[in-house]
């Protein structure tokens, strides 16, 4: 659900970027109160970990269409929302930065619909939930929640814009079902990684202050894998926003109305170091690894942890300088 900006006015991706920021100095000051910095290199650990995971894409069957873990609410329930919603920042922005993986006039928009909602309005749900009913249950629940409150701001988004291409009607009538079923998938997937810690690292889920040195090693070493080598697997139908957007309006992308469009769109190309995942050469394939998506997981996963981790390492390394 990473829109371009193509889908939106300077007007609203000014405004989103304004709030978003707003959300992170809060989300920052929280933060700094309620924890030191030995939660980052979990944090770090986690974006890293979330970064690869949004690159498998699964089929959505019968729909031509795919999808792919947001990950707000799975940061929300194991670091808490002011620190998810600042891990999933980073995640996106380095996304937008060197993947050319969502626009960067969109980058506040795409924050608030993935980031927002699943943090501040889905987490505290789950936790409601799951004091009555059990893990499964509460972030299914959560998960299509916070995803169809992010479907539906893509679309109140895209009319504030002015798109005549997406009418509201139509374009609602496809991006809340197709992402109805994904957050299903999502909540599945949130659950199942939550049991993973509860049975490897209990104890985080009620404090901070504690050895982690084995589990951030092994959510690092699942991140890498799945980045470096599942990442070729995933599915390469159109994800659920753009399967929306050509079903409403006929076609998979639209195109840059303003002079600032065109600024930042190309000022994104330049940028990018591997957009779309992929080598600016092309793609190169060994057998059924395609070596730019496999360098594109690797290289992710290691600069959103040192990017989530680099105050730690940085204090850490001036003590023993």
């Amino acid at each position: 659900m990473h829109m371009s900006d193509a889908l939106i006015s300077p007007a609203v991706g000014l405004a989103m970027w304004g709030v978003t920021a707003s959300v992170a100095s809060y989300s920052l000051k929280k933060l700094n109160i309620e924890t030191d910095e030995k939660k980052l290199p979990l944090m770090g650990v986690l974006g890293a970990f979330v970064f690869a995971a949004q690159m498998i894409n699964f089929a959505i069957p019968g729909t031509g269409s795919s999808g792919h873990l947001g990950g707000g609410l799975l940061l929300a329930a194991l670091l808490g929302p002011h620190a998810a919603f600042l891990t999933l920042t980073v995640v996106l922005f380095i996304q937008a930065l060197f993947f050319a993986d969502g626009g960067l006039l969109a980058f506040g928009c795409n924050v608030f619909n993935l980031g927002f909602y699943t943090c501040f309005i889905a987490y505290p749900l789950y936790k409601r939930l799951i004091r009555r009913t059990n893990i499964w249950f509460a972030s299914i629940i959560a998960a299509v929640v916070g995803l169809q409150l992010g479907a539906f701001s893509v679309v109140v988004q895209t009319l504030l814009s002015g798109k005549v291409e997406l009418p509201f009607t139509t374009f609602t009538l496809f991006m809340q079902p197709i992402h109805l079923a994904i957050g299903i998938v999502e909540g599945m997937a949130t659950a199942a990684v939550i049991s993973f810690v509860i049975k490897a690292k209990p104890e985080l889920l009620t404090t901070t202050d504690t050895p982690m040195n084995r589990l951030i090693g092994t959510l690092g070493l699942l991140a890498l894998t799945i980045g470096g080598i599942f990442s070729s697997i995933a599915s390469s139908k159109p994800d659920g926003l753009e399967w929306s957007i050509f079903h409403t309006a006929g076609t998979d992308e639209l195109h840059v109305t303003t002079t600032l469009h065109t600024m930042l769109e190309r000022l994104q190309q330049s940028l990018s170091l591997l957009p779309d995942y992929n080598l600016k050469s092309g793609n190169v394939s060994i057998g059924w690894l395609d070596l730019g998506t496999s360098i594109s997981g690797i290289f992710g996963t290691f600069i959103v942890a040192i990017a989530i981790m680099a105050p730690y390492i940085i204090k850490k390394w001036r003590k023993e300088a």
